[in-house]
């Protein structure tokens, strides 16, 4: 892997986790410690992180967390259509699992005052935000926090899973492409994102088109493990094609 592309991801995990240390992402990105302090100098001289002993932090965690806000408003036009045409897709009375993520978050601002749900999410912004819905009922997940997704991450998130059946799940992804699936930042998030697909009947990827053909890190699975994309109008036709000819099939928002 080039430095560069390596720094890119090395960036993306700690947007996606908050913080890591030099001896993990070693181990991860199979380089020496070395490497990493290099490469943890460089973001630092960009002005894009804090190097810490031993490791290094996202700069302005603490100013997402305590505004509890995501870091992430790229694309919004197109993740509000998504969220808007996922409204269609949720019935009176149903329970739903919302994932973690940008897109997700449009979903929940969409769903307060007009719907009787039940809410299950690992996202403490998503929590917040329907909370106070009269008709809506939330449980969260336990699990390790996450400041900059503001989320329940990891082995205990999972395993809240266990036993639980639900009709829908509106899952995020950081990319997906034929070659990689679906893939993620951070290997935390994995076991996660599986254990929700596992206790959903149907599953639903809410994705922006500029996710397709792109991977981030760490691979949850094939796109088979999905039963439809939401997504915008901007997707291609060469995308369209390949979903096409996998028989994944896409639901595009006006």
């Amino acid at each position: 892997m080039l430095a560069n592309v390596r720094r890119e991801k090395i960036l993306d995990l700690l947007k996606e986790d908050g913080s890591a240390k030099v001896i993990d992402l070693a181990k991860i990105f199979k380089v020496t410690e070395v490497t990493i302090r290099q490469d943890l100098e460089k973001l630092e001289k960009d002005d894009l992180l804090i190097r810490e002993h031993g490791g290094a932090f996202l700069k302005n965690i603490k100013d997402q967390v305590s505004t509890v806000s995501l870091a992430n408003h790229e694309h919004l036009d197109k993740k509000e259509a998504i969220a808007t045409r996922c409204l269609e897709l949720i019935e009176n009375g149903d329970t739903i699992i919302l994932d973690s993520g940008s897109t997700t978050t449009e979903i929940a601002k969409k769903l307060r005052g007009n719907r009787k749900l039940t809410v299950i999410t690992n996202a403490i912004n998503i929590a917040l935000l329907l909370g106070a819905e009269p008709d809506i009922e939330i449980i969260m997940t336990g699990g390790e926090f996450k400041p900059p997704t503001l989320s329940l991450t990891g082995q205990k998130a999972a395993d809240f899973f266990r036993g639980i059946n639900v009709q829908k799940l509106f899952l995020a992804t950081a990319g997906l492409s034929l070659k990689a699936g679906l893939t993620y930042p951070s290997l935390s998030d994995l076991v996660v994102k599986k254990a929700m697909i596992d206790a959903a009947e149907t599953t639903y990827l809410v994705a922006d088109s500029t996710k397709f053909g792109k991977s981030a890190f760490a691979s949850l699975g094939a796109l088979s493990l999905i039963d439809y994309i939401v997504t915008d109008k901007g997707v291609e036709d060469k995308h369209r094609e390949v979903f096409k000819a996998h028989e994944i099939e896409l639901i595009v928002a006006d």
